[in-house]
């Protein structure tokens, strides 16, 4: 990496869907495996605008952004190269489809998930479902 490198800012919904469970898509492109709905922030928008994008492009559902999760930063989070994820818990009605870089879609619970989960999703799912049941959001 060189002096001009950045980390990329990213975005990634956790999508309840009340009733059913939590939306996670498998990913047409590398890395493959299954990933909370998400992507890259556009230049001139905002991180909350990034995430109702990526979540209508790759689910196909208007998400109603309920709360800033967390921020996840690990260098070795994405293997694509440095990126920051600013996560959000949202909440849909509907039917998601996979669409845009989403192969395939499922709704899923604590007890359900999928494998193989891309990036450092099982842990923020980790966080997430200990979140629900606790109350306490991560560490900084």
């Amino acid at each position: 990496m060189n002096a001009t490198s950045h980390p990329r800012p990213t975005v990634d919904i956790i999508i309840d869907i009340p009733a059913a469970g939590i939306v996670l898509i498998r990913r047409r492109n590398p890395p493959h495996g299954w990933a909370i709905p998400g992507g890259f922030i556009d230049y001139g928008e905002s991180a909350a605008d990034a995430a109702r994008r990526e979540a209508a492009e790759e689910t196909c559902l208007k998400v109603t952004l309920r709360e800033l999760f967390h921020v996840y930063s690990d260098p070795s989070r994405d293997p694509r190269g440095h990126t920051v994820s600013v996560v959000y818990i949202a909440q849909a009605e509907g039917t998601p489809r996979a669409a845009d870089d989403a192969a395939a879609i499922g709704i899923f619970n604590e007890a359900s998930l999928p494998a193989p989960i891309a990036f450092d999703h099982a842990r923020i799912l980790s966080d997430y479902f200990n979140y629900r049941r606790t109350g306490r959001r991560p560490s900084p």
